[in-house]
């Protein structure tokens, strides 16, 4: 999963893509599990995927309502469809996934 700036996630919005943006913080031990679990989601699904570190953008946390973090954005045609803060397991991911790709 590549990391993205903000220049990539407006791009990817305004492009009204699929995909999904994970919102993480380095030091938080339940992201790097819930990353772990999304390398293996990316390996199942082929859908658009970026990472962004908060840290670097609290604006950002503001403009999508971010609550906590691991945070996942569903995104579908550029709008934001779900938030996910609880990751639970990789098959509820990718069932969720599958609800808006075709």
């Amino acid at each position: 999963m590549n990391e993205w700036n903000r220049n990539d996630l407006t791009t990817f919005l305004k492009s009204k893509a699929t995909g999904l943006v994970y919102f993480y913080t380095p030091m938080c031990g339940t992201c790097q599990l819930a990353s772990k679990m999304l390398l293996v989601v990316e390996e199942l699904v082929k859908i658009e995927m970026g990472k962004m570190n908060l840290n670097f953008y609290p604006d950002l946390a503001v403009d999508f309502a971010v609550e906590s973090v691991p945070c996942l954005l569903i995104v579908q045609n550029g709008v934001v469809m779900e938030t996910l803060y609880a990751f639970h397991s990789v098959p509820f991911l990718l069932d969720k996934i599958r609800q808006y790709i075709s």
